[in-house]
């Protein structure tokens, strides 16, 4: 009888006629001209030129490929939303090791552009638990990096370079295993310098009074009002809460001690209010939540009002009318040494009118030993270099300061990046940059993103990075 090789699951047939289906897209354009996404929705927040030449469908990209629950990956096409990701995953009461705050954030976006969540204090970012991927280069080729491979450059090369060496069609990651609901413990202090060495001692320790801390995160309210909130695994729950409709998760944080969530709504909890943001668009009224329902309070609705406002100016222009100051949009993301941040939240409170901020650590994930040895040293991810021995600590801040008449239209973006960059941390290149091309390179590894782009997109058919990201071209 003749030995019978086993076909391949109808998910991975589908996603390799997709790859075929893409290439030909790729081959389709002429050559020289410049290659972009056809994408309709972003989580990105700086200006970006309008293109009407045709872009690379990649919609088909969304979707889970695979979940293997005994060695916990999945293999997850590139576009897939994170909550289609989750929404996979916790069927086999598994998680990624971390999931971005919000819904729409694909996969292969928080690969490219970085992430952070509560648990990125033992996980690091999305990029540190992915084991392969598949790359449609900039030179039009589908190449498979991993970290030992022909392509390992790429794969350390690959985060936090947006789109401008190639995209992510499927990613392996690492899953971890889930219990049913949070514990989470809302703990208060009076100033930014008493908070800080609780916080480093719990990502020492993982424990906060005798009890393990799996998640930390935080908000500052004022100077005198600062909060971490620590979550912890359990199995049952005397009471679970609810923030998808009429109640908002952001203000239990002042008005509980303590509250237990479902690991779903955990994890989403910033998602319905867009943290706080909601505030602006007059959403946290009670009568316009009930009329919305839960359905309408999500990120991505209040990201399709701002990119029409970004296109319109409607806002921008009632403000003129009414005699109101011009605004300046602060929306950053930033990292600084965890022994720095009191100096940074000071500095940011007298700078830059904008509360509340949200505060959450992270250090780079250190791998697993193999074979009881110890561990190795965390890998050097190329184009957002941390050291491996500190913790950080992200501070997020979302919102718009009035200008004084002849103040430099970016005075508090530039004042962000000028102290960052003075206490030795990061900045993250979603939102809008201000760098000068010299600058930039040396904060971002020009000489290692130049051999990079040399060797996976020589023609130049995608943006360099400083184009993309800071020129917005």
């Amino acid at each position: 009888m003749a030995s019978t090789v086993p076909s391949a699951p109808a998910s991975w047939v589908a996603y390799r006629h997709r790859v075929e289906a893409l290439k030909a897209q790729y081959e389709a354009i002429p050559a020289g001209d410049p290659v972009r996404l056809a994408k309709r929705t972003s989580n990105l927040f700086r200006p970006r030129a309008r293109s009407t030449r045709p872009g690379l469908d990649v919609a088909a990209f969304d979707g889970v490929i695979e979940v293997d629950p005994d060695a916990r990956t999945a293999d997850v096409q590139g576009m897939t939303t994170y909550e289609h990701l989750v929404d996979a995953t916790l069927r086999h009461g598994l998680m990624p090791l971390v999931v971005p705050q919000l819904k729409t954030i694909t996969l292969g976006g928080a690969i490219t552009g970085l992430g952070i969540e509560s648990s990125s204090w033992r996980s690091g970012m999305p990029h540190e638990s992915m084991l392969e991927l598949d790359i449609l280069t900039g030179d039009g080729r589908i190449l498979t990096a991993t970290p030992d491979g022909e392509h390992a450059d790429l794969f350390f090369g690959f985060p936090n370079s947006y789109g401008t060496l190639g995209y992510a069609l499927r990613v392996k990651i690492e899953l971890e295993p889930v219990r049913p609901f949070v514990h989470l413990r809302h703990v208060r202090f009076e100033s930014i310098r008493d908070l800080v060495p609780v916080l480093s001692e719990v990502c020492e320790s993982g424990a906060f009074h005798g009890e393990t801390v799996a998640f930390v995160d935080g908000a500052v309210f004022g100077p005198d009002e600062c909060y971490l909130v620590l979550g912890s695994w359990a199995d049952t729950a005397p009471e679970v809460s609810d923030y998808t409709w009429t109640e908002i998760y952001y203000r239990s944080i002042q008005h509980r001690s303590e509250d237990w969530l479902t690991v779903r709504d955990y994890l989403w909890r910033w998602d319905t209010d867009w943290f706080w943001c909601s505030r602006a668009f007059g959403v946290q009224r009670p009568w316009v939540r009930r009329l919305l329902g839960p359905s309408r309070l999500r990120s991505d609705t209040y990201w399709k009002i701002m990119a029409l406002e970004d296109r319109y100016h409607v806002k921008a222009r009632i403000d003129r009318r009414r005699g109101l100051p011009e605004r300046e949009n602060v929306i950053q993301d930033i990292e600084v040494p965890v022994s720095r941040l009191a100096e940074f939240v000071e500095g940011f409170e007298r700078e830059v009118p904008i509360l509340p901020f949200w505060l959450c650590p992270l250090r780079a994930r250190r791998p697993l030993p193999s074979s009881g040895g110890p561990a190795p040293e965390p890998p050097t991810w190329d184009l957002y270099t941390m050291d491996p021995s500190e913790l950080y600590v992200n501070v997020g801040f979302w919102s718009s300061v009035a200008l004084t008449p002849g103040m430099d239209p970016a005075h508090h973006n530039r004042w962000v990046e000028d102290e960052v960059e003075r206490l030795g941390g990061r900045k993250s290149l979603y939102s809008t940059a201000f760098y000068d091309e010299e600058r930039f390179w040396r904060l971002y590894n020009g000489p290692v993103y130049r051999k990079l782009k040399e060797a996976y997109d020589p023609g130049g058919r995608l943006l360099d990075l400083y184009a993309k990201c800071v020129a917005g071209r």
